[in-house]
């Protein structure tokens, strides 16, 4: 049966809630100027390129890293090179204790935590006959339980597809979980889950996969890693203050029939 207005109105307390005291100007709305960002997975790859993306919009960053240091002279340039303020930590995303104790250096350093990209992920290149039991639990602790401990803090729930059975499985959850924060963190938060394609990095296509991504992508080629920095922008900006539990396919076309 169909609520009349008054009906509707009514049905929530406090509703409807005001528009959010954002900037008018489009540029304006993109500037992360005071705001603290935290990318995990940031030493190399789509983290290293959306690090900087929040450096370049005048936004402080905390790259995490494990087994790439890279990450502490990376954060050395952004500071240099933006004026802004970024630090590395050393955090295995899989071991809760390591997380906590990173969100609270983080905190104690910056001050606060506006932005979370949970960025890191793992994936064996095996099918699932081949692969290991320990290799299946290692891709589930980083890409599962890592998410899952990183969503102590509010943030953009980020996931990669990639064309193997188990790191598949790791990154459904993520999206579906990624969902279901945007709704239950409604009152205090956005989430937003990005699944890039194909990127040239080292997650990337390698030799034995190569040919057969740049048949089936529509663009016939792998992405650049800057052509998905203005995606994470957006979704961490002001620009999508309207914008919750989305799930944003970048893939040059190779998902299309």
């Amino acid at each position: 049966m169909s609520m009349s207005i008054e009906e509707c109105a009514g049905a929530r307390e406090g509703f409807p809630r005001p528009f959010p005291d954002t900037p008018s100007n489009v540029l304006e709305q993109f500037r992360l100027k005071g705001k603290v960002v935290v990318v995990t997975g940031a030493a190399d790859g789509i983290g290293l390129a959306v690090a900087e993306a929040m450096a370049e919009a005048n936004g402080h960053v905390a790259l995490w890293y494990n087994s790439n240091d890279a990450a502490v002279k990376k954060a050395r340039e952004l500071a240099e090179l933006h004026g802004v303020k970024a630090a590395s930590y050393k955090v295995d995303v899989s071991d809760s204790e390591q997380v906590q104790k990173a969100i609270l250096a983080v905190v104690e350093e910056f001050g606060k935590i506006d932005i979370f990209i949970a960025n890191a992920g793992m994936c064996v290149m095996k099918t699932i006959l081949d692969l290991t039991l320990d290799e299946y639990k290692k891709q589930m602790s980083v890409n599962v339980d890592g998410v899952v401990y990183c969503a102590n803090m509010s943030g953009r729930i980020v996931t990669v597809p990639v064309d193997q059975p188990v790191y598949n499985a790791t990154k459904a959850f993520v999206t579906h979980f990624g969902k279901s924060l945007a709704r239950e963190w409604r009152d205090f938060a956005r989430v937003n889950i990005v699944s890039p394609g194909y990127f040239d990095t080292k997650m990337g296509a390698g030799p034995l996969d190569a040919n057969e991504v740049y048949r089936m992508s529509v663009l016939g080629r792998q992405g650049h890693v800057k052509e998905i920095k203005g995606l994470y922008l957006y979704l961490a900006s002001d620009a999508s203050t309207y914008m919750t539990g989305s799930d944003v396919l970048v893939d040059g076309g190779y998902v299309l029939p």
